[in-house]
């Protein structure tokens, strides 16, 4: 496909607004994990989508979920939603369809006049909200900045998506593709996998326990035949977790690694041969080293 125009795109929004789900479903497949706890995605997440008709590529970024920080992983996941605001083409906002403005939505707002960027507002989860509610939020936001689009969108049904890719191709700018044809995300298969195995964790565990994992990919090769071997290590940061992560009988991490070879075979299109193990690191996302080991890059400032 011929590509001469590109549009670095970053969508940013408070956590559990249906960032990654909106992604996934303009990428029109999965590259980012998601579930109903906050602060699923940690790091950015790039999907690149070829649009045949305007000869255009749009190169999307998925950031966490913008917050108040309490750890040093916390630290790292603000700052990376604060450094994808500027040098875009656009920047998409996306909340709920709440007619008020949080604290969060605000600081992104002011993120986004301090960097004269254009930005677009998505009003998420819209099949939950009645019309005259949607008309409320949307007169809301336009009041508190010059949004140049304000877009209903539910990401869960993929409705008002393909209005939202057509919005994101007229920023595009002429130059060739950032990225060859084939090419999805930029994120490295082995980083896939280890966030599908944290996917399954955040899905499968009760309260806070997720939030305190970092799943590390400690082997991953390909046999003659395309077979997968990946070995898997998921890091907690007490015994008691440990114990609660592999079950009685090993039958949660037997539960999570089953539901997570499933979804990585999906992704490699291959079988996939999974192992797991448990180990225990003791406040880990206090730590800029084992957050450097784990690929979060350490904490700024």
């Amino acid at each position: 496909m011929e590509i001469n125009k590109t549009a670095m795109i970053t969508v940013c929004g408070r956590p559990n607004v249906g960032k990654s789900t909106l992604t996934n479903a303009l990428a029109g497949q999965k590259l980012a994990i998601v579930s109903a706890k906050p602060q699923t995605t940690r790091n950015r997440i790039t999907a690149v989508v070829n649009r045949e008709r305007s000869k255009t590529q749009l190169v999307i970024v998925d950031t966490p979920g913008f917050h108040r920080p309490r750890t040093r992983l916390g630290d790292y996941m603000v700052n990376v939603v604060r450094e994808s605001i500027p040098d875009v083409e656009l920047v998409v906002l996306v909340v709920e369809p709440i007619p008020a403005i949080g604290p969060q939505e605000q600081g992104l707002i002011d993120s986004i006049r301090k960097s004269g960027c254009p930005a677009v507002l998505v009003i998420n989860k819209i099949d939950t909200v009645e019309k005259q509610a949607l008309l409320e939020v949307m007169a809301v936001y336009a009041g508190a900045f010059d949004f140049a689009a304000i877009l209903p969108v539910s990401a869960q049904r993929r409705e008002g998506t393909e209005e939202l890719l057509r919005e994101m191709e007229r920023y595009a700018v002429p130059g060739p593709a950032y990225f060859p044809e084939g090419v999805d995300t930029d994120q490295p298969d082995r980083q896939v996998c280890a966030e599908l195995v944290r996917e399954k964790l955040l899905r499968c565990l009760d309260r806070e326990i997720p939030h305190g994992t970092a799943v590390e990919v400690t082997r991953f090769s390909e046999r003659d035949d395309g077979i997968i071997d990946l070995d898997v290590t998921i890091y907690c940061e007490k015994a008691s977790h440990k114990g609660i992560i592999i079950g009685k009988n090993g039958a949660m991490l037997k539960k999570i690694g089953e539901a997570a070879r499933r979804d990585i075979e999906r992704f490699m299109g291959t079988k996939v041969f999974l192992s797991t193990w448990v180990k225990v690191k003791e406040n880990w996302r206090d730590s800029d080293a084992m957050l450097k080991n784990f690929g979060y890059g350490g904490a700024k400032g």
